[in-house]
């Protein structure tokens, strides 16, 4: 299944996704690639966002939960900080073609 194409989603951006299963996903594209994630905060089971496409912290470095603050590593969904500290997000598998298009690997 396509999500997105690269040019999509801008460097240091994210782009959140419902899938015909009804989960919400969300596209990290960071200098290091992208990466994909299930839009739900360990701690409490909440999207991560408030505003659409809106996962980054201020800065545009790290996954941020509008909620509670926590922090997340962009690259591994690990959570640095906040009330989920050392919790990963839930990853969700997706591959570059080398046309540019952002494919999820496997339905989820």
């Amino acid at each position: 299944m396509i999500l997105a194409h690269k040019d999509d989603i801008p460097l240091n951006s994210t782009k959140g996704f419902e899938l015909s299963s009804g989960k919400q996903i969300f596209v990290v594209h960071k200098d290091s690639g992208f990466y994909a994630y299930e839009n739900r905060c360990p701690h409490l089971g909440i999207e991560l966002n408030w505003l659409p496409d809106q996962f980054l912290d201020i800065e545009n470095n790290l996954i941020q939960c509008a909620t509670h603050g926590a922090l997340f590593l962009p690259e591994t969904g690990e959570c640095i900080a906040g009330p989920c500290v050392g919790q990963p997000l839930t990853l969700t598998p997706i591959t570059l073609t080398e046309n540019g298009d952002i494919t999820l690997t496997e339905e989820i």
